[in-house]
């Protein structure tokens, strides 16, 4: 009997460990579990690492985009200090035929060096090459380089451009040299 006392006591004071007399027996129900905040975590960090992500691709597309854009332009002035160079050689070829147009003889001579300049200025055309229209056009320094100023002839050319010197070119829309040009003040 006093076995059968003993266990029913044990068993009595078990199964009051957790209770409370003030509250109901659902009561720890109710309680936030840290299951929850783990998840908030989870998520959290998720998010973070999808923002990365996103990030890292946009990051990547415009080096790409930056990368091509930089290739097209190599692509388009890789022969730039050769066409530049041969700038001189286009002028000479300019001036030699005014002073073709101006002589009178040997036709035939005169027609195939003419053939060659115009052949040299298409070549050079294809390229990308293209000769700067100043004339009578407002100075403007990022394309003109001032060799002298002059009294302007009437009012309206005063700043323009009255003569020039020596062309300037673009090569694919770039200025690759500053036509030398005579101003009006």
């Amino acid at each position: 009997m006093n076995d059968q006392s003993t266990t029913g006591t044990a068993a009595d004071s078990t199964a009051d460990i957790n209770t409370d007399e003030n509250q109901a027996g659902t009561t720890h129900l109710n309680e936030p579990v840290d299951e929850g905040s783990e998840l908030d975590k989870l998520k959290a960090e998720l998010e973070q690492a999808r923002d990365k992500y996103i990030r890292q691709a946009a990051e990547f597309d415009n080096f790409r985009r930056r990368t091509a854009k930089e290739r097209l332009e190599l692509i388009q002035t890789a022969g730039r200090e050769v066409i530049t160079s041969l700038l001189d050689v286009l002028d000479d070829c300019d001036r030699a035929q005014k002073q073709l147009e101006t002589e009178e003889g040997a036709a035939g001579a005169k027609e195939g060096i003419l053939l060659v300049f115009n052949k040299f200025r298409n070549t050079l055309q294809s390229r990308g090459v293209k000769a700067m229209e100043t004339q009578h056009l407002d100075f403007d320094p990022d394309l003109h380089e001032a060799i002298t100023e002059i009294p302007a002839p009437t009012e309206d050319l005063k700043g323009k451009v009255l003569d020039q010197v020596m062309k300037g070119y673009y090569l694919n829309d770039k200025i690759i040299r500053h036509a030398k040009v005579i101003v009006g003040k």
